[in-house]
This record gives C-alpha cells, structure tokens and sequence, in this order.
C-alpha cells in the first residue's frame, strides 16, 4: 500500500531538512511526501525551493499563515496513497515508525491508527509535567463524549485511510484540529487502534510552538464537535 506523509511546515528552518531526510529513510517502500508550508518567515520557504522540493513529491505553499489545522487540510487534499499520515517537522516523532503504526491498516483491522506517547517502551525524553497532565485531562475529557478509550488524543501520530481523511470537512484551523478530528472520527464508527511510540519532546527554547491557550481551546473543540455539531 502507499503511504502519503503529511507535513505542515511553520517557521523549521533548524529540523526540516533532517526531518525530511528521516522520512525519506523510512522502511516504507512506496512512499509520498507532502510538504505544507504554512507561510513560514525564518527562511524554511526558501529551504524548499532552494533544497527540498526536488527531493519531495508535492509543496503546497499557503497564501497566509492559516494555522496547522488548515495546513493538514490542504495536504490531506492532494494526497494520493492509500494510508495517509501525520508528521510534525520538528523531530519529535520518529519515523522509522511507519510500519508499526500502519501495520492495522495494511492488515485490515482497523481503519484509523493513533501512535500513543503513553503506551509502549519506546524512549521518551521527559520534559514539561504540566503538558503530561493537560494532556491527559484532555484526552479523558475527549473520552467522555466520544466513548472511545483514547490514551493520547493529542498525538501528531494519526494515521487514515485516504478515504475517510478526505472525506472530512475540517474546520479548525490551529491545534483544534485534534479533538475536531477525533471527534469526527468516533462519529464514523470507523475501526479505531493505538500503537505505542517513542517521544523526542522538545522546549519552548527548541522551538516548541502549543500553550495554555490552546489547550483551553481544546476543551471548547471537545464540547463543540461532541455536543454542537452533531
């Protein structure tokens, strides 16, 4: 099956190229790679265009920054394989991966595959408690309306079949993308699994890029997609 990575690119002119790299270097045999940049102004644009491009099979440049909910979006729309997957710029999640997490799809047992940072015994660098417990409260909170069993709702590591991804309409635009998608998803009834991964977490120092006020926009996603968009 061929698999089509997604990658919304904002200001990574320090990880890109590796992270592109480590893709390319997957143990995936038939492969797409999607580039979104997301109107990045620290010189990642002109990486692509001077570097990457060449060594990716599509860039979608946006017009403006419209967040990392719109950025999956557009990529999801030209994606060809039949697996479609997630994947941060930074080097936070490790792609040598790939197989494990699309393994259920290939398999025919499920339909959607969620790489949990809380399961598994992968490395995980420890870094901020409070991202641990916000993570956590909100994927149980996601849990409660969803009546699914997530263990890390907030994963990058989502992996879809390429029919249903596109046939959701998103509309978050930032990292609400998260409890949107989910969301939608559970609604589906869609065959769901996790696989435990490893977590290179990096510093706000480092990069990092999600705060408070996100994660208080993910509760409102949670009741939003749940209970007033039904």
């Amino acid at each position: 099956m061929k698999l089509s990575v997604v990658i919304p690119v904002y200001n990574e002119l320090s990880t890109l190229e590796e992270i592109v790299q480590r893709v390319r270097d997957s143990k995936v045999d038939d492969l797409e790679i999607i580039l979104v940049d997301d109107y990045s102004t620290d010189g990642t644009r002109d990486l692509i265009r001077s570097r990457l491009a060449d060594q990716v099979d599509k860039v979608v440049y946006q017009d403006k920054n419209l967040g990392k909910g719109f950025a999956l979006k557009a990529g999801f729309a030209c994606a060809t394989g039949d697996i479609v997957v997630v994947q941060d710029a930074d080097l936070e999640y490790d792609p040598n991966e790939y197989p494990s997490l699309i393994e259920p799809i290939v398999d025919g047992r499920a339909d959607v595959v969620y790489g949990s940072r809380f399961q598994g015994g992968g490395p995980h660098r420890v870094v901020y408690f409070w991202h641990y417990v916000g993570n956590r409260c909100l994927t149980l909170l996601s849990n409660m309306f969803t009546n699914i069993n997530l263990t890390d709702m907030e994963t990058c590591y989502k992996v879809f079949r390429r029919s249903i991804i596109q046939s959701i309409d998103i509309q978050e635009a930032r990292f609400g993308f998260e409890p949107e998608i989910t969301a939608k998803i559970a609604r589906m009834r869609v065959r769901i699994y996790e696989i435990g991964i490893s977590y290179y977490g990096r510093t706000y120092e480092e990069g990092k890029k999600i705060g408070w006020r996100d994660g208080v926009h993910a509760v409102w996603c949670i009741i939003k997609y749940n209970l007033l968009s039904r």
